[in-house]
């Protein structure tokens, strides 16, 4: 079983708030607030992105690498990451 599934309430309600504030951007931009105030909305969308990028990534080494059942689970799951980390980082 995944730890994105022992996690799922906690992960959808960040997914939640993330939906939220996107919902602001689109009301901010919809209704002409100025360019800065959008700015600072599309910054925190970034950080709690960020931060649940953060926290998957996380449990993953923990569930995936940390604990692995073999050195073959192992690489597999640094692998995994490492590609994640290259699709991140562009």
């Amino acid at each position: 079983m995944s730890h994105t599934t022992h996690h799922k309430k906690k992960l959808i309600a960040r997914v939640n708030r993330l939906k939220g504030q996107m919902e602001a951007v689109e009301r901010a931009l919809d209704t002409g607030r100025p360019c800065g105030e959008v700015l600072q909305l599309l910054a925190s969308i970034r950080g709690a992105l960020n931060g649940l990028t953060g926290e998957v990534l996380d449990d993953h080494l923990h569930e995936h690498v940390l604990h692995a059942a073999d050195e073959n689970a192992r690489s597999e799951a640094v692998e995994e990451i490492s590609e994640v980390l290259r699709t991140y980082i562009r």
